[in-house]
């Protein structure tokens, strides 16, 4: 099962290890940065499953780094805590009403920011706290590595599984051949970008079977989609 993507934003560097080490003892996947203009790079570019924010970092502030974060498609579900030394109600307030879906007050527990984490993921992206990816008619067991389709067994090439794994992981987001290519292959591989196309046509292929509806979706100049919606 792959690890939990955890973007870590703050500039405090022992505060950094603590919480790396924490979250990865937790078998999260930590990346970090202390500058806010990064960090909206990176956010677009590896698609974590969650954000640690701190409101006072260099060049943007946390606020207004989850201001662009919500304003962006490709952002915009990522769930985001933030942390700040402020404890004021309005400074609370101001956070949550941005789009943070929680807010820790400094200093604070690794074990409690944790338990945050784990439940902001349970009520934002559930498919992470349990073992099946569910879209309409389709069923991921991750733990298995088995794909049902109308409760019938369907039988996926790795490339494949991991392509239907992301789309399942992000129902009706579109994402680029680039983006997907980065995210299935990998940053480093030398593939071809038409060979997103060639997969793409294998798992339809596999889905399709008995004359199913395509729910792969082709938005034209842009990528894919999962979409109950799609022909």
């Amino acid at each position: 099962m792959a690890k939990t993507k955890l973007l870590l934003v703050e500039d405090d560097n022992a505060l950094v290890e603590l919480i790396r080490w924490n979250f990865e003892h937790e078998d999260y996947s930590v990346s970090d940065t202390s500058d806010g203009e990064e960090a909206i790079l990176l956010a677009k570019e590896t698609l974590p499953d969650i954000i640690i924010l701190d409101w006072m970092i260099e060049n943007l502030s946390g606020i207004e780094v989850c201001r662009q974060l919500r304003r962006d498609e490709s952002t915009q579900h990522i769930p985001i805590i933030m942390l700040t030394a402020r404890s004021e109600e309005d400074d609370k307030i101001r956070g949550l009403e941005i789009g943070a879906d929680d807010y820790l007050t400094k200093p604070f527990s690794p074990r409690e920011l944790i338990a945050r984490a784990h439940a902001v993921l349970r009520r934002t992206r559930p498919a992470l706290a349990g073992k099946n990816l569910k879209f309409g008619d389709i069923e991921m067991d991750i733990v298995a590595h088995k794909v049902r389709r109308d409760g019938k067994s369907i039988t996926l090439g790795p490339t494949e599984y991991r392509l239907l794994k992301h789309f399942l992981e992000y129902p009706s987001q579109v994402f680029s051949r680039e983006r997907l290519l980065d995210t299935v292959w990998g940053y480093d591989s030398d593939i071809e970008i038409r060979t997103v196309d060639v997969h793409i046509r294998r798992l339809r292929k596999a889905l399709n079977k008995d004359g199913k509806i395509d729910i792969i979706r082709t938005v034209r100049s842009a990528g894919y989609s999962l979409d109950k919606d799609a022909v």
